[in-house]
């Protein structure tokens, strides 16, 4: 796929983004749930050589091809290591899977509300790496805690000066102001924030488009308004701590808006588990997916 290929399948694919870029102090979690306790590694390097084993062991499945899985978010370490001696871009092309990568350093801590982007001074020299590699898009995670308006405009307007330079690198962002599915002021939240998109959409310069990743809305249909918006490729939607149920069953109450789930994806697989048990366990999480993204 070059990226043009790449940019059609994204914009009107049928099918969702598997986001495996679990990172940081997220791995250990990640691992747990695949069946491996934190004794199972002595060092650093240990631990991210077994994170490695098991996306190798979902991007090679049976189950994960283009049919169904239009794309996949990787943490930078997985893009720079290989799967029978391709590189890991490399080999989700050839599934017909559009590889993307995540580029933010974590999170500041919380003020007015909200948790910004920490700085990513080496974020130009990491475009151009992914670009050379074949990814097409990035990915950049911010949280919004409660519905502070400064908060959330300071959010968006950051996330949009990181999609530019994105865009500026040939790549496309997915902007991710991820709203906390926990937050008492969650409904709030969602407005403000739609509220926010709108008005940074409208101002950006240029013509490239953006994706957005966003919490599933507490009104069904609410970011109607932003998948339609011309200036947007795409909306996915992460899972934000729902089990995969209840996530599809909120993500079938909004028409345009595929899915982008980690956990939910993932929730049901085990490093013990025989290739055909993992196979049938992964295929039956991602016709789920599937079901609800095209619904």
């Amino acid at each position: 796929m070059q990226h043009q290929d790449m940019l059609k399948k994204i914009a009107s694919g049928s099918g969702f983004i598997a986001a495996l870029d679990q990172s940081g102090g997220s791995t250990p979690k990640a691992l747990k749930g695949y069946g491996i306790e934190e004794g199972a590694w002595s060092t650093e390097e240990g631990m991210y050589d077994l994170i490695h084993q098991m996306r190798s062991r979902i991007i090679t499945s049976p189950a994960f091809t283009g049919d169904k899985v239009l794309g996949a978010i990787l943490f930078e370490r997985t893009m720079d290591g290989s799967i029978n001696g391709k590189p890991v871009p490399t080999v989700l092309i050839e599934r017909g899977v559009v590889p993307f990568i995540k580029i933010d350093k974590g999170l500041e801590d919380e003020a007015n509300g909200v948790q910004l982007l920490k700085p990513m001074p080496t974020l130009d020299a990491l475009l151009k790496k992914s670009k050379a590699l074949g990814v097409f898009g990035t990915k950049e995670r911010s949280v919004i805690n409660l519905a502070n308006r400064e908060g959330i405009a300071a959010v968006v307007k950051q996330q949009f000066e990181v999609g530019q330079q994105v865009l500026a690198a040939g790549l496309v962002p997915i902007i991710e102001p991820e709203v906390n599915i926990k937050s008492p002021e969650r409904a709030a939240a969602d407005q403000i924030l739609l509220e926010e998109l709108i008005k940074n959409l409208d101002s950006l310069p240029g013509t490239d488009k953006v994706m957005l990743k966003l919490s599933l809305p507490t009104k069904a249909g609410l970011f109607e308004p932003l998948v339609k918006h011309p200036r947007v490729l795409r909306v996915v939607a992460l899972s934000g701590g729902f089990k995969r149920p209840e996530a599809c069953v909120e993500l079938a109450k909004n028409p345009g808006i595929i899915a982008s789930f980690s956990r939910a994806l993932l929730e049901d697989l085990r490093h013990q588990m025989s290739d055909a048990e993992f196979n049938a366990s992964l295929k039956s999480a991602i016709d789920e997916i599937y079901a609800a993204s095209i619904k």
